[in-house]
């Protein structure tokens, strides 16, 4: 795996910092199929109360993301690190349950359908052409943490949400 530990917020990453996220990613390697191809990126930000790590692995079936607020640098490392494991773990299972295998779930439970999610409500929208401030105003009038709409400029589908630390960021959609 490729690594590469950046800092932002004025905040510098130290070679010790970059050599502990490193070696907590190595702890991947039994579980993740593709983790000789894969790279990591590690942004690193510093608040006055707590220290922000987030973790973006884009893999070949699925994009890993984790993103951990602590006191400690080393501590978000660490927490960032526990949900990747959870969610690497969590698609192995889903991946052996669709191939007919028993998972641990499976084992624990073998009357009930554990591990499986339907889809219970569908929703259809009529996308109006709108800039990005009309989609935060739509956005915040709904009361919602995010907002789909169609980019005035583009003419594309866009995904508006609120990030954790109050700030707003936009998923541009392209077609192939």
């Amino acid at each position: 795996m490729k690594v590469e530990v950046v800092g932002k917020n004025g905040f510098t990453p130290s070679d010790s910092n970059k050599d502990y996220a490193v070696k907590k990613l190595a702890k991947l390697e039994g579980i993740l199929s593709d983790y000789d191809n894969v790279s990591a990126r590690v942004v690193c930000k510093v608040y006055k109360s707590f220290h922000k790590v987030e973790v973006t692995i884009p893999s070949k079936d699925i994009i890993l993301r984790a993103e951990v607020q602590q006191p400690d640098i080393y501590a978000a490392i660490d927490g960032a690190i526990d949900k990747l494991v959870t969610q690497i773990k969590r698609r192995n299972d889903k991946v052996k349950d669709k191939l007919g295998k028993k998972s641990i779930r499976n084992m624990e439970a073998p009357d009930e359908e554990a591990g499986t999610q339907k889809i219970t409500r569908e929703k259809h929208l009529d996308l109006e052409p709108m800039t990005k401030e009309e989609a935060i105003d739509q956005m915040e009038a709904l009361g919602h943490d995010f907002f789909v709409y169609l980019d005035k400029e583009t003419r594309r589908t866009n995904v508006i949400y609120v990030r954790t630390d109050g700030d707003y960021a936009v998923i541009e959609t392209e077609t192939k």
